[in-house]
């Protein structure tokens, strides 16, 4: 094997990866959420339920994409995954305060600003939520259909 056939392996092996990984970070952000509101008893405001709402399926989509070896994955999954990154940035954006509380959506039940975890000083669940939803997206962005043989 020469330098660019090794190199070129790379390449199709992390290419072939990115679905994989798509998927365990959307299962993980399903998981998370799932712990936070039923084990911790962390009730979701009114953009976490969206966000659920838009990740929640990532795990089926991808994972059928998978299975199926369909190379398409990513032009089902992605409208759905930066859907969500919306809601989950304008969230973020809400909950740092560089966007004012008197636009919030959240007018009933728990606050899209409260407190509910911040682990090492920073990391709050919308954070969470942001990273997990970058992560996905990046994945799909940089996944490529496989050249057929």
């Amino acid at each position: 094997m020469n330098i660019e056939q090794i190199g070129n392996s790379r390449e199709k092996n992390l290419n072939d990866a990115l679905p994989y990984a798509a998927w365990i970070i959307a299962l993980v952000a399903t998981v998370g959420s799932l712990f936070f509101s039923e084990v911790m008893q962390l009730p979701p405001c009114v953009l976490c339920w969206y966000q659920r709402i838009a990740m929640y399926p990532l795990v089926l989509i991808i994972g059928t994409g998978i299975i199926l070896r369909d190379a398409r994955v990513k032009h089902y999954a992605l409208p759905l995954c930066l859907i969500g990154l919306a809601i989950s940035i304008y969230h973020n954006l809400l909950y740092y305060g560089l966007i004012p509380e008197s636009i919030t959506p959240c007018t009933e039940g728990v606050s899209c600003t409260s407190r509910q975890i911040e682990w090492l000083g920073f990391i709050t669940i919308p954070l969470m939520a942001l990273t997990a939803f970058v992560g996905v997206a990046l994945c799909l962005i940089l996944y490529k259909k496989p050249k057929q043989k």
